[in-house]
Formats: structure tokens, C-alpha cells, sequence
């Protein structure tokens, strides 16, 4: 999610002790590779699709068992009040780093990334956009994940932080709403390692739609104009994509999300996209420095049919073999 700074320290600490015991109980196998490859980075699966050992975003998310085994973790994210989406523990080797990159996933447009550090050092540094952080044991803190971002391990151990995904809540608005406020300095609850009754948690169950509704597609062609830099092809790109939209709210009269429609919405995909290819170079871009064309296909040309729904409809127009 875009915010107006890099870093949003939260007003709230757990206890970095009660974390660390935790994590540290958490069996080796318990540990995964990140699923993008990145040399020294893995993970502990917390919140998945279905609860099972994988690492997509589209799908009803529930806890894994290796989240059952960490009750304060729990009681963590039922005092943040998330509607929890893929969550995890992310392991940094020494010397490791995650690289430079900027987040134009679906998924970034309307989820913010908390993290936790578990174990941590001094020497782990987290840079976004021109400020660099240290975030201390314990503490809660979210990013701007719409500017380049990296971070870096110059400790002798792995790094650990709890990473939760979460759309925005009330209670999240009330601690983002305090960081920024006069006492935004001032950490003003503390969450104790006192025993309490089971955490209650909420888990997303509906992360994109079957067929993206015209109002969505306008609303992220909106956020993605606000955010293009100056360029003489602006105009016609803008045109080309408004004329898009028209295009498929008229089938959305007329199919909605019925399964009929989807060859025609697939259609209309790949002429728009043909269209603009010649005019969306590389040239075109965001004010971060993301063309363009890569975050219209990210946001509204990959999702604008649910994977699962083009899949399906890929297996039932097959013809079937005798």
C-alpha cells in the first residue's frame, strides 16, 4: 500500500523475549526457502491458502500448523485486528539481503505489510526510498511498499521478523492515526507476556474477485494516472485505457461474472493490451520509476479474471477425449 512517508513506526511493542522463544522453539523443517528464490532469504508459513504449504495470494487464507504452535504470535495479531492474508516469519541469512524492488502486485494496492522484528541486530538495515531504519526487537512498524525498498543483513546471525499481510481496519487506522498524530513519538500500549484466554482471528476469505468489476478497473486506472510521470504519450495511453473500460462495463451489463462472458472479456484483454504496446515503452512510466504497462498488466490486465475462474473455464471449453 502507497503511503505519504517510507516508514510508519506504530505506537505499540510486544515482547521481543516471548517472540524470540518462540521462534526459536520452531523446528528446522518449519523453515522454507522464500518463494522468490532471493539467495539466504526463507520463511515459516503462518497464513495460507487453506492453511496448506504454499505461497499464493488468491484464495481463503487459514492458519498453518506451525501458527498453532506459536500462541503469543496469536495474541500478537488479534491486538493488531488484522483480517490476516499470507503471513509469515522471514528469515534473512548472514550477509543476505532482499534487493532493491518495488511492490505493483494486486495484492499491494489495497494490503499493508506490518513488521515485527524477532531477532534482530543493529547492523540489519531496512532502506525505502531515501531513509534507512534499524527496526528493534519488538517493536511494529509498516512501509511504503510503492517505493524501492531493500534490506540488508550486516549481523553474524539470521535475521527474523514476523511479516503479517493485512487489507486496512479500524483498529490498524487508530494506530496508524496515533503514529501520525502530536504523540506519535510516544509508544503508548504494550502487549504483555501475561497469559489470556485463545485469540480470536480473522482471516480473509474473498482476496479477488471472479470477473473485476468496471468500478475497480476505474478506480485503479485513476490511481495509476495519479501517479504517472510526465510523458508525451500520457494522453492517448489514457484514452486508449478509458475506451477499455467502457468496453468492459458493457459486457458487464450484459454478463456480469457468468462464466459466458469470460471469452469475450479475454478478447478485449488482449486488444487493449495489443493496442498500447506501441505507445506503453519503457519510457512510460510511474513516478517511482515502474512503466507504466507493467503495473496496468499487474493491477488490471492479469486479475481482471480470477485465475482460478480462467482455469476452470480453460478445462470445461476443452473438448474431451473418448
Amino acid at each position: 500500500m502507497k503511503f505519504d512517508q517510507p516508514f510508519i513506526k506504530l505506537p505499540i511493542r510486544f515482547d521481543a523475549e516471548l517472540l524470540e522463544q518462540e521462534v526459536r522453539a520452531l523446528p528446522q523443517s518449519a523453515w522454507v526457502p522464500h518463494p522468490t528464490g532471493y539467495k539466504g532469504n526463507e520463511a515459516v508459513r503462518l497464513v495460507t491458502v487453506a492453511g496448506q504449504p504454499r505461497d499464493d495470494f488468491e484464495g481463503p487464507m487459514r492458519p498453518t500448523q506451525e501458527l498453532a504452535r506459536l500462541p503469543y504470535i496469536q495474541r500478537v495479531m488479534a491486538e493488531l485486528g488484522g483480517v490476516w492474508s499470507r503471513s509469515r516469519l522471514m528469515g534473512l541469512a548472514p550477509g543476505a539481503e532482499v534487493p532493491l524492488h518495488v511492490d505493483v502486485h494486486y495484492h499491494w494496492r489495497t494490503h499493508v505489510r506490518i513488521h515485527i522484528p524477532v531477532i534482530t541486530d543493529p547492523k540489519v538495515l531496512f532502506t525505502c526510498g531515501d531513509e534507512t531504519v534499524h527496526m528493534a526487537a519488538g517493536e511494529c512498524w509498516l512501509f511504503d511498499s510503492f517505493r524501492w525498498h531493500r534490506v540488508e543483513n550486516g549481523w553474524s546471525e539470521r535475521r527474523v521478523h514476523l511479516v503479517l499481510d493485512t487489507v486496512m481496519t479500524d483498529p490498524l487506522r487508530a494506530l496508524i492515526d496515533a503514529a501520525l498524530g502530536p504523540r506519535g513519538g510516544r509508544e503508548s500500549r504494550h502487549l504483555s507476556a501475561q497469559p489470556a484466554a485463545p485469540a480470536e482471528l480473522k482471516f480473509e476469505q474473498f482476496n479477488v474477485a471472479p470477473i473485476m468489476s468496471p468500478w475497480e478497473i476505474r478506480c485503479h486506472l485513476e490511481f495509476l494516472f495519479d501517479q504517472v510521470a510526465d510523458h508525451p504519450d500520457i494522453p492517448a495511453l489514457k484514452e486508449r485505457l478509458q475506451r477499455f473500460a467502457d468496453s468492459w462495463t458493457a459486457l458487464w451489463a450484459q454478463f456480469a461474472v457468468s462464466r459466458q462472458g469470460i471469452p469475450a472479456y479475454q478478447a478485449l484483454i488482449a486488444e487493449c493490451q495489443s493496442d498500447i504496446a506501441p505507445i506503453a515503452t519503457d519510457q512510460v512510466t510511474l513516478t517511482n520509476g515502474v512503466p507504466l504497462r507493467n503495473a496496468v498488466d499487474s493491477l488490471i490486465f492479469e486479475h481482471g479474471i480470477a485465475q482460478a475462474v480462467a482455469s476452470a473455464s480453460v478445462v470445461a471449453s476443452a473438448p474431451r477425449v473418448a
